[in-house]
Order: structure tokens, then C-alpha cells, then sequence
């Protein structure tokens, strides 16, 4: 036996569905069984009823108020927002998603909505999710494809009884203007931002343009007024195939946006969309002043100076290539310093280079730098003073001196044979006499 109570001037959810639950019960107890005796009785105590009822009786009472719960909130119903759209304000594809709000009826006007949006590129398997109570949303897009929007009202359960209420979906998709076949689009576009300071776009042709095809560039980025063309073109053969840009005040951790065009009197030309983020194609200086030093018989320490220009120390990762008589690993590190072990104590010949890249921590990837001027280290100086100056060096003289012996004996041999003409004469001399 359970017991049920409840303040008398009090109603439960709904007081219809109180009713029906009370007439199942009284077909459960028997048509000859009255709701006040027997299994289910009502004891009315100075302003409070008690309801004493056997445990099916109140399963069945608990279920059937549920129920009732379930149909009120299914009977609120609220619409989807009006006016959904996808506008371009020219920003090369930062575009802007607006609505209004739904039609109420007058007892939700006091409630405070908000709206589910989705949205997604076309070939996109991922929908972006957002809850906003505003009645606008912007975001970057690729506008290369086309782009697809979804967007419903929710109502928050203090206006629904308890339940949060959805309406059905609006949708609504964007696509630019096509223009030209595909294979008039620019080919190999390859931006690099040098030193995180110089930013340098170049492009090919499409395929099949013809002779008279130009492209121009331009670009946009969270605070500029508005799109800006390229100003100062790479050309080839006089046709614009790359933008060196001036200095891009504020642009880092932005989405840059890129459209490269094209004009030709003979076909049209399909433009080609482009978003970066110029922290994430920094091509950085290499580092330089290299210096190796054997500490003892197995520690080199290997030490080189930080790239020059405005990248924070922080944020540079390095790749050392070392070689130790012909053989040859790579490892990072990233200090501009660090200690290598030698593999053999008669190494007589060690090498290393150093490029640099911006790490993990300022960016999400980056581009190498080219690689330094090779720094080298050759065995002890006396054993090089032997093999370049002392072996040289003997050879020359053993030269010479075997030179200076055979002038000297052909010099002693040429004295010896004057000496003995000169004593022939002075003895014939003295015969004649």
C-alpha cells in the first residue's frame, strides 16, 4: 500500500488526463467497487487529501500523467525562422548567413529563442553546428563549390512546460555565377609568406587559354574596407603569373582570402578562390654563424644564430643534418643550440648544416627555410700539419739535396780534371827547359 498527496485546491499537469486516470482505476477496482473503499480511498484531513492505492494502481496513475505530459508538449508547435538567405558582400568568400524571427503565436512572444544553424561546402561530409540568438551568422566559404544552409527555431523549456521544442528545418543554398569551362582555371597557385613579412603569390596558365588570356588577383582580409587588387604583378612574357603584395598590416591569424580572374576577348575564364592563413605558409631565413666544438672525446656541441627578422625565438623549430665521416643522420630541437654525441673517437672529419621552420606553437604548419652554409670540423691540427705541410715539405728538400749532391760531385769531378791538365803543362814545361 502506497500513499498519494496532494494540497486539495491543487492540479496536476493536466486535470483531464487526472480524470481518465481515476476512471481506469475505478474499471480496475470493479464497477461495484467505489473509488473510496476497498484498494483506493481519499481521506480528506483538515485541507489535505490523502489517496492510500495498491502499487499497480499508482504505476498505472504515474504512466497515465506522463502520457498526458507528453501530448500537452506535443500540441506546442513553434515555426522556423522566415527570410533565411546567404548573402556576399564582395569579400571573396566571407559570406553572411541572415534570417527573421518565426511567427509566435501571442503566448511565446515573452520568450527568449534561439536558432540551430548548420551549413556546410556542397561536398563536404561534415555539417558546422551553431547556436546563436542572433539573427545573423558569418563564416568563410570556398567559394569554388557550392554552398548549403539549414536553420530551425528552438524553444526553451520554461516556455514548453519542460521539454525544449524544435521547429522544422529551413534551408537554403548559394552558388556563384559559373563562368568559362574548368580547365581555364590558373594551375599551381603557391603563396609563401617569407620571414612573416612578404607575402609572394605565383600561378600557371589554365589549359588551353588562349595567347590573349591575362589574369588579375585580388584579395580581402578582416579589416580591409573592401576586396583590393594586386598592385604590383610578377610578369612573364608580359602576362601577369604572380602579386608580390605590399606590407599586410594586422593579417596574421586571419583567413586571407584570394580570387585570381581572368580576362581574353576569344572564351571566358573561370575564376579560382583561395583561403589562407598566412601564419601557416611562413617561409622563414636560414640560420646562419655556425660554429661546431669538440668538448672532449665524445661531446660536440653544435651552435648557430636565430633567423633574422620579426619571428618571435619562441617559434622557430630547427633541423640539424649532421655527418660524421660519410654518415649522415637529422634531428630538431628547438633552441638554436645542442650537444651531439660522437658515434667514434677517430672521427676525423664532422659536418652539419641547420634550416629552421615555424613550430606547433604560432602556427598549424609551415614551410623549411632553405638550409644553411655547411660548418665542418677535421681531426687534430698536427696530424693535418703532417699530411698537408711535413710530407710536402720533406719531399722538396730530399729533392734538393740529392740536386745540390749530384752539382757538387760533377763540380768536385770538373776541379779534379782542371787540376790534373794544369799539372801535364807545368811538367812538360820543365822537360823543354
Amino acid at each position: 500500500m502506497c500513499t498519494l498527496w496532494f494540497p486539495v485546491n491543487s492540479s496536476l499537469t493536466s486535470s483531464s488526463c487526472v480524470c481518465s486516470c481515476l476512471s481506469i482505476i475505478k474499471r480496475q477496482i470493479g464497477k461495484d467497487h467505489d473509488v473510496t473503499s476497498g484498494n483506493f480511498k481519499v481521506l480528506n484531513l483538515g485541507g489535505m487529501a490523502f489517496i492510500h492505492l495498491d502499487v499497480g494502481f499508482l504505476y498505472t496513475l504515474l504512466v497515465c500523467t506522463a502520457f498526458g505530459s507528453m501530448l500537452s508538449n506535443a500540441e506546442i508547435k513553434v515555426n522556423p525562422p522566415q527570410d533565411f538567405e546567404i548573402v556576399d558582400p564582395g569579400y571573396l568568400g566571407y559570406l553572411s548567413l541572415q534570417w527573421q524571427p518565426p511567427l509566435f503565436p501571442d503566448n511565446f512572444k515573452e520568450c527568449t529563442i534561439e536558432y540551430e544553424l548548420k551549413y556546410r561546402n556542397i561536398d563536404s561530409e561534415n555539417w558546422k553546428t551553431i547556436i546563436t540568438k542572433n539573427l545573423h551568422y558569418k563564416d568563410g566559404f570556398d567559394l569554388n563549390k557550392g554552398i548549403e544552409a539549414k536553420i530551425n527555431t528552438l524553444l526553451p523549456a520554461q516556455c514548453t512546460n519542460g521539454s525544449e521544442v524544435r521547429s522544422s528545418w529551413a534551408e537554403t543554398t548559394y552558388w556563384t555565377s559559373p563562368q568559362g569551362n574548368r580547365e581555364t582555371k590558373i594551375q599551381d597557385m603557391d603563396c609563401v609568406y617569407y620571414n612573416w613579412q612578404y607575402l609572394v603569390c605565383s600561378w600557371k596558365p589554365g589549359m588551353g587559354v588562349h595567347f590573349d588570356t591575362n589574369y588579375q588577383l585580388f584579395y580581402w582580409y578582416e579589416g580591409l574596407d573592401h576586396s583590393a587588387e594586386c598592385t604590383d604583378y610578377i610578369k612573364v612574357n608580359g602576362k601577369n603569373m604572380g602579386c608580390r603584395f605590399p606590407y599586410l598590416e594586422s593579417s596574421d591569424y586571419k583567413d586571407f582570402y584570394i580570387c585570381v580572374n581572368g580576362s581574353s576577348e576569344s572564351q571566358p575564364i573561370r575564376p579560382s578562390y583561395f583561403i589562407f592563413q598566412l601564419q601557416n605558409i611562413v617561409k622563414p631565413m636560414p640560420p646562419d654563424y655556425l660554429s661546431l666544438t669538440v668538448k672532449n672525446s665524445e661531446e660536440i656541441n653544435l651552435k648557430w644564430n636565430m633567423p633574422k627578422g620579426p619571428i618571435p625565438a619562441k617559434c622557430f623549430i630547427y633541423e640539424i643534418e649532421f655527418t660524421e665521416d660519410g654518415t649522415t643522420w637529422v634531428t630538431t630541437t628547438v633552441e638554436n643550440e645542442i650537444q651531439i654525441t660522437r658515434t667514434s673517437n677517430e672521427s676525423q672529419k664532422l659536418c652539419f648544416l641547420v634550416r629552421s621552420k615555424v613550430n606547433i606553437y604560432c602556427s598549424d604548419d609551415g614551410i623549411w627555410s632553405e638550409w644553411s652554409d655547411e660548418q665542418c670540423w677535421k681531426g687534430d691540427i698536427w696530424k693535418e700539419t703532417l699530411v698537408f705541410f711535413l710530407i710536402p715539405f720533406a719531399f722538396v728538400s730530399i729533392f734538393v739535396l740529392v740536386i745540390t749532391c749530384l752539382l757538387l760531385y760533377k763540380q768536385r769531378a770538373l776541379l779534379k780534371t782542371i787540376f790534373h791538365t794544369k799539372k801535364e803543362v807545368f811538367s812538360h814545361q820543365d822537360t823543354f827547359c
